[in-house]
């Protein structure tokens, strides 16, 4: 499962973020500070630039908006990460799943979606009430190396601040998260999996992701021949 375009449209994807806050397992950024952050961002394009949007996660293969162009593009300063700790969508308060984000230091490589400016507000909108939904990531203007030139793009960065940032994790706790939570939305080593095909097709040799995906097949393998786990 992913995170569907109607459901944010909707409302639906808002009323199970109320629900949570309501049960004390997420803190919901407000509408209308989503809304000023969007307008700030905006405001920081030249009035005559494309607006781009930077995906490295499951913006990569789930965009959720309406674009006219989708094309490779890298950044460097940022590294993309398993960093922030979900209660809900691929993990739950007894089993939390792990999210990437971007966190300083490298170069990333993903894909840019290029948003048409006659319906730009509507669909950052939905960007924003998607990715923004808390105060766990900060947009950030980046500048995005592509085979056309650079240009202006938005990235989502981890908020270091943030009440669920997970920091450096220890390899096995990653490995253990990402292997069996699970959540409304999905499991989380499928977000995992997912991210390693996406920078395939472009190419990326990302030794990390590629090793972590390998060693969380390799758990669930494991823990698959486990007597008392499997029915035996």
């Amino acid at each position: 499962m992913n995170v569907k375009r109607e459901d944010i449209i909707d409302g639906v994807m808002e009323a199970r973020l109320l629900e949570a806050e309501k049960q004390g397992i997420f803190t919901r950024m407000p509408v209308e500070d989503r809304e000023k952050s969007r307008r700030e961002t905006l405001a920081k394009f030249p009035a005559d630039s494309e607006i781009w949007l930077f995906g490295y996660g499951s913006l990569m293969w789930n965009p959720t908006i309406e674009y006219d162009a989708r094309i490779p593009a890298r950044i460097y300063g940022y590294h993309r990460q398993f960093c922030l700790w979900t209660l809900m969508g691929r993990g739950t308060p007894e089993h939390p799943g792990l999210m990437l984000g971007l966190q300083s230091g490298g170069s990333c490589d993903g894909f840019a979606f290029r948003v048409p400016k006659d319906i730009v507000e509507e669909e950052l909108g939905i960007v924003w009430n998607r990715e923004m939904i808390s105060n766990a990531y900060v947009p950030h203007i980046v500048s995005l190396h592509t085979a056309d030139g650079n240009m202006p793009g938005i990235a989502f960065v981890i908020n270091r601040e943030h009440e669920r940032f997970a920091g450096k994790l220890e390899p096995e706790k990653m490995i253990d998260a990402l292997a069996y939570a699970e959540g409304p939305i999905g499991r989380c080593c499928d977000y995992l999996f997912s991210t390693v095909e996406h920078m395939d097709e472009l190419g990326i040799g990302d030794g990390a992701m590629h090793d972590l995906a390998r060693r969380v097949r390799t758990r669930q393998a494991e823990r698959a021949t486990m007597p008392g786990l499997t029915g035996d």
